[in-house]
């Protein structure tokens, strides 16, 4: 493509695809160290019991053997961290007992990591595993965060009711007070799944420590390597920062379960100083279901207030949020401020309340998982609307009309300002596209065979580029949300760039360099993405909550402002003009109204050939770096449309149609885009649909433990989506005018099938994920 086109807004071919298509991807599990041992970690088969002894002699002795660790080794460092502080609505700080990196005296859920085992091959390590001799005193599990309070068994002595917090926002009387002048009030309890992340590669960790020069490195598939080092240095085990270096080469996908800090890494870390040998560890899936930290796990109640003409007038929610045996990185802020600041929805309602109660379980840790907060709230916000349309009478588009927020920038009653949008437009064309005016032929051709056909929207909005950090810092979040970028130009023109940001399937070497491309109007050959390494990069708050291009990409820009800025003053002085008489386009540096000109190449090779410079004004080379902090969220929103046929004699629920038009501001790459969009769908329906992380109630051993019980979404369960970006309102607050694009699809597509369900059949609620049985018997109670 000719560098003169412009790159932004194009469906460039993502670069990276090469490598990851012929098997040339390095992924931390390729790389093998000189002495490479492997580790294998002894994990609890109970939820809830005491370490009453551990011997480990005859495991020692096996063959291949090079160390054990238990918890003992692991009591003069600190406990794994949560990395946001949420105060209870009596002002008290939540419940945060020690997360210990090995079990300390006590095991909280099935997988909980007992000791470590290194040994000079994994089947060794494996081997020796099976002959540690553990006496466990069982102790009665605490399942269900809904009767976590009324079970004697405490999961931590800190927290005797097993609560963490009890928090709310919005405004509790006032909202009291216009739900009891309403016409009509709508409610709902239900549960928000449990899902349990799988991403293509496990987690994985590969850890060295350098004798000689007192540092360690540290290979993890790991989605923020800077925060990865931060947490583990300065909490944990007390390393100097600059004696650590974290690399996450490439990953295989990450949705979240990668962000967090956790044991097994910070174990082999600890280690490989200890034993002198660099130390792998790759979880099996087994290891994965058992130990990657879980998502949702919502039990919810939502009443929606309404006036006679349908306007809405409260919304009152309250929630359990079950967080698992422990606090993960980022657990506590979950159910919190990543979910509740997200219940206006698109909705102009004047009066919002929600209390969140969050328990401790026997269960494995519930943290972020693709969405984080905002698929919950979405869903909370999506299934009470358009129930209330259902049982009202009125089209469930037109109830949402009704309500639509139209006049911007909004300040929500939770706490959010929403900078730009256009709902109704947005919702306009999703209908056209869904085809919604043929929707009742087609359910007369269903009918005729039996099936019964629904039709479900969801007009979902979410929070992203989690900014500012003042703003986070107030509501409790321990870490700084910004982004770093560093542009170097070399002598030859062509550009090398760092970011903090981390790319696991997002595409960033492609967009980040089209973004870089299209400001200096050079081509993307020219120009090289450098991610994921802490020795390389200057700092970075890694990539989540679809921040990349709006915070990384931002801070990109800037740094490539001061570059322009620069080159404009060394051309000034090549072209005996003045630097505000120099402007920069195609590539060129010009003097304004004249054809005098020096290509971008002339001026970095004066930069770093400074015989022809003014060394009285410049220093030499071509190189900066920009931070950026945002002063807002960005606001993505859309509308989807599920259509569905059940199958009311065996509850089969096929989804014939699935519609999604989404505003995500200005859109750099559209192809990369809605392959983004198609895999949140994916995930979305999974969730709708198949996927479901289940404990037993008295044992609390996890039942979906395998791919045997445990349903991933398949192609034949997935429609072809009709998928469209809505000639977008840009996000005001940051240059590229963009707003994030990767949960989308996972937060919007949820309600929208349990909407069309419910439709379907004629009934207001069938819990997720809606199975052939779960929907069957759905069916048989409303007979």
């Amino acid at each position: 493509m000719n560098a003169r086109q412009g790159f932004i807004g194009q469906s460039v071919e993502r670069r990276e695809d090469s490598r990851f298509l012929t098997g040339k991807g390095q992924y931390t599990d390729d790389i093998s160290l000189p002495g490479q041992t492997h580790a294998f970690f002894l994990r609890s088969p109970y939820a809830h019991a005491r370490i009453t002894r551990i011997d480990t002699s005859a495991a020692a002795k096996a063959p291949g053997v090079v160390g054990i660790l238990t918890g003992d080794h692991f009591k003069a460092v600190g406990g794994l961290p949560c990395g946001w502080l949420i105060n209870s609505l009596d002002g008290q700080p939540m419940k945060e007992p020690k997360h210990p990196v090995l079990a300390d005296g006590k095991v909280r859920y099935v997988g909980d990591r007992v000791a470590l085992v290194v040994a000079e091959t994994l089947d060794q390590a494996a081997a020796a595993a099976e002959l540690i001799e553990v006496d466990y005193e069982e102790l009665t599990p605490v399942v269900d965060a809904l009767t976590a309070p009324q079970i004697a068994s405490s999961v931590h002595d800190e927290a005797p009711d097993n609560r963490v917090y009890q928090w709310g926002i919005g405004d509790k009387d006032g909202t009291a007070a216009a739900m009891a002048t309403a016409a009509h009030v709508t409610t709902l309890t239900y549960r928000n799944n449990r899902l349990i992340p799988n991403a293509m590669e496990p987690r994985c960790a590969n850890a060295s420590y350098d004798v000689n020069a007192d540092n360690y490195t540290l290979y993890v598939a790991n989605q923020n390597p800077h925060v990865e080092r931060l947490l583990m240095c300065a909490f944990v085990l007390g390393i100097p920062e600059h004696k650590m270096r974290v690399v996450a080469p490439d990953v295989g996908g990450g949705f979240g379960s990668k962000i967090f800090l956790y044991g097994e890494e910070t174990a082999i870390v600890f280690a490989s100083k200890l034993l002198k040998r660099p130390i792998k560890w790759t979880s099996s899936r087994s290891e994965a279901f058992l130990s990657d930290a879980h998502g949702r796990d919502h039990a919810t109640t939502v009443s929606l207030g309404l006036d006679k003409d349908g306007k809405f007038l409260a919304l009152q929610v309250h929630t359990t949020a079950n967080l698992g045996a422990y606090l993960s990185t980022f657990a506590s802020s979950v159910p919190t401020i990543l979910y509740a600041t997200l219940l206006a929805g698109q909705y102009a309602t004047p009066k919002i309340w929600c209390a969140v109660d969050a328990m401790f379980t026997n269960t494995a840790p519930v943290d972020a998982y693709r969405g984080a907060g905002r698929p919950e709230a979405t869903y909370v916000v999506e299934r009470i609307v358009e129930t209330a349309a259902r049982e009202l009478g009125i089209d469930p588009a037109e109830l949402r009309r009704r309500n639509f927020i139209t006049t911007f920038p909004y300040a929500t009653p939770v706490g959010l300002t929403y900078d730009t949008g256009d709902y109704e437009a947005t919702m306009a064309r999703a209908i056209e596209l869904a085809d919604v005016a043929g929707f009742e032929a087609r359910k007369a051709a269903s009918a005729a065979k039996g099936l019964k056909r629904g039709l479900g929207y969801s007009a979902y909005i979410e929070a992203c580029g989690i900014a500012p950090s003042s703003v986070a810092g107030a509501l409790g979040a321990r870490a700084g949300l910004f982004e770093a970028g560093e542009v170097r130009v070399h002598p030859t023109g062509k550009v090398t760039i760092f970011t903090g940001s981390h790319s696991h399937g997002q595409g960033h070497e492609t967009t980040f360099a089209q973004v870089v491309a299209d400001k200096l109007g050079i081509p993307m050959d020219d120009i090289s993405i450098e991610h994921g390494d802490t020795a390389k990069v200057l700092f970075g708050m890694g990539t989540y909550g679809s921040r990349s291009l709006a915070v990384g990409g931002t801070a990109i820009v800037k740094a490539v402002d001061k570059i322009i800025a620069k080159g404009k003053k060394i051309a000034a002085h090549l072209l005996e003009a003045a630097d505000t008489d120099i402007v920069y386009e195609g590539g060129e540096f010009k003097v304004a109204g004249t054809d005098k000109k020096v290509p971008f190449a002339a001026v970095s090779l004066t930069a770093y050939v400074p015989h022809n410079f003014p060394h009285d004004k410049l220093e030499p080379g071509l190189n900066e770096n920009a931070f950026y902090d945002p002063s807002n969220f960005t606001y993505p929103a859309g509308t989807y449309i599920c259509e569905v046929e059940v199958d009311p004699a065996t509850g089969h629920t096929r989804i014939d149609r699935m519609t999604a038009c989404d505003d995500f501001g200005n859109v750099i790459n559209p192809m990369i885009v809605e392959g983004q969009v198609h895999g949140g769908l994916a995930q979305g329906i999974g969730q709708a649909l198949l996927e479901h992380g289940v404990y037993d109630t008295e044992t609390g051993q996890l039942l979906t433990g395998s791919y045997m019980d445990y349903a991933m979404p398949r192609a034949d369960d997935l429609p072809s989506f009709n998928v469209e970006t809505a000639k977008g309102t840009p996000c005001t607050h940051n240059p590229l005018g963009v707003k994030g694009c990767g949960e989308a699809g996972a937060i919007g597509s949820p309600p929208a099938v349990i909407n069309a369900i419910c439709h379907a059949l004629g009934i207001k609620d069938v819990p997720m994920p809606a199975t052939p049985y779960t929907v069957w018997k759905a069916v048989q109670a409303a007979r």
